[in-house]
């Protein structure tokens, strides 16, 4: 998360994926979850033209490389969309394991079932999904109950993603069940809970930071990575993990099977092995990091922020994501009757 589809991602984002070439690495990313800076780095330091294209979700990735997008060297699943496409055969194994410089890597965050030792992916970066706010609009917030109040109380407008394992969490949090719940009755309980509350919600968007940085918007349903704008604007913004529970998520590079500069990509994930490289993306996206070293460089507002720096309470409010097998169809069906309700 993550600061997802803003200004910083449009201005790298490509009309088409370039051909391959030598001297070419071709990112696939989420929004701006990247500090450009690290792109510019690599570009200078390796002679390599660099370019970087954009997704909002896992699903929208997913299927674009299924689609047969073609020319993408390097992607950012999550980690139970990295189990999805490894049982797809759509990944390369890079043995980045091998790599003296691995041994940065956090052993607690190779957290894919299908690649428990990293010789596929290099675990990128971590993050958590809670509420941005508007202070001026809604002074404190700490809970999903108030935030979904908000409307009723204030008359002010709130959003959530437009993210069905996301959106499904919150219901299944509020009532009780685990995030990676398969019982039908549990997912039941979430969707009604979510089609309750539809008509307080404005949209299931991802221009969240547009709508709440306006004022158009009190409060939103978005990821970590908003710290950024909350930083420009303190006096104005806050971001929040709500008290009954939230996500967390990391996502890992990974090169793909069909990737026509391999070579390229397996020196960016050693470049970004380095602790000051992984430092530095961390300083701009405001967000957790695999790499143990590069902790120690972060800047002190990172080290400080209890919504990055996560306290051993905090982090037993959250939960990731696991791929869900054949159950997703209970998912895809439950989203569709949230996403339909009038």
């Amino acid at each position: 998360m993550k600061t997802r589809a803003t200004a910083l991602a449009a201005a790298f984002a490509l009309a088409a994926v370039p051909a391959s070439a030598e001297g070419k690495l071709n990112l696939y990313n989420w929004g701006d979850y990247i500090n450009p800076e690290v792109l510019d780095r690599f570009a200078e330091e390796f002679g390599v033209d660099v370019s970087l294209d954009t997704y909002s979700s896992n699903e929208e990735m997913l299927a674009k490389i299924q689609s047969g997008a073609t020319g993408y060297d390097i992607i950012f699943p999550s980690v139970h969309m990295q189990d999805i496409m490894h049982t797809l055969n759509l990944l390369e194994k890079t043995d980045i394991n091998e790599h003296p410089d691995f041994a940065n890597i956090d052993p607690d965050s190779l957290l894919a079932k299908t690649d428990p030792n990293g010789e596929y992916c290099l675990p990128y970066a971590w993050g958590t999904v809670g509420i941005v706010y508007n202070k001026t609009l809604v002074p404190e917030l700490s809970s999903w109950e108030e935030f979904f109040a908000i409307p009723e109380t204030t008359g002010a407008r709130i959003t959530l993603l437009d993210d069905m394992r996301e959106v499904m969490a919150i219901g299944l949090v509020m009532t009780g069940h685990s995030v990676n719940s398969t019982d039908p009755e549990a997912i039941q309980q979430a969707t009604d809970y979510l089609i309750a509350h539809k008509p307080d919600v404005s949209a299931f968007t991802y221009d969240t930071q547009a709508l709440i940085a306006s004022g158009d918007i009190a409060a939103g349903h978005f990821f970590v990575g908003v710290n950024i704008l909350v930083k420009e604007q303190p006096e104005t913004l806050a971001y929040t993990i709500p008290a009954e529970g939230a996500t967390m998520y990391q996502e890992n590079a990974c090169v793909l099977a069909s990737a026509p500069n391999k070579e390229n990509a397996r020196k960016f994930l050693e470049f970004y092995l380095r602790p000051e490289i992984a430092a530095l993306n961390v300083a701009q996206q405001m967000n957790g990091t695999p790499n143990i070293p590069a902790r120690a460089l972060t800047p002190d507002y990172i080290k400080e922020d209890p919504n990055i720096n996560l306290s051993s309470e905090t982090m037993a409010r959250l939960e990731m994501f696991e791929e869900l097998g054949n159950a997703i169809r209970l998912y895809d069906r439950a989203w569709n009757r949230v996403r339909t309700a009038q």
